[in-house]
């Protein structure tokens, strides 16, 4: 990967749907080349989507809640039931495996607490849990989906 690349890169992530022309333009390559790097870094699984990002105000789930996950039970059947009721969970948008004190970390959007309180209630409805602790966001200061480029090779 060279630093062409990585402009085209940064530039997708701030705006996917920019044309190929004006991609082209702004890392100083026609069109086709520019097209090619671009089929060359999807089909490299470096590029592996394009999506909308919408206004979480807008859609009405403008709280987030961070939830820590401890739990006493670590098989492979445990985290198999544990995954599948936090896929079927629309309002679980991130979910982590931690190292650390907490084994699971999910960010959970909703419209209000009572909304949380119902995820809540299907989080616990089928899986033993030892610990469940939820932190609300009280101010987002911070939130990208830009990855950094710099250490990309």
């Amino acid at each position: 990967m060279d630093s062409i690349d990585r402009k085209i890169l940064a530039l997708l992530q701030a705006n996917s749907e920019q044309q190929i022309a004006e991609l082209a333009t702004q890392v100083g390559l026609s069109q086709t080349p520019c097209w090619r790097r671009i089929q060359r870094l999807k089909e490299a699984g470096v590029i592996t989507r394009s999506v909308t990002l919408l206004d979480p105000q807008k859609v009405n789930v403008g709280v987030t809640v961070f939830v820590s996950v401890r739990t006493s039970t670590h098989t492979q059947a445990w985290f198999e039931r544990f995954k599948a009721a936090v896929d079927v969970i629309p309002e679980v948008v991130e979910f982590y495996r931690m190292s650390g004190d907490i084994d699971y970390l999910l960010r959970v959007v909703v419209p209000d607490i009572a909304a949380y309180d119902k995820v809540y209630k299907r989080l616990i409805a089928d899986t033993d849990l030892f610990d469940v602790s939820s932190s609300f966001a009280m101010e987002e200061i911070k939130f990208t989906t830009a990855l950094p480029l710099s250490y990309a090779e």
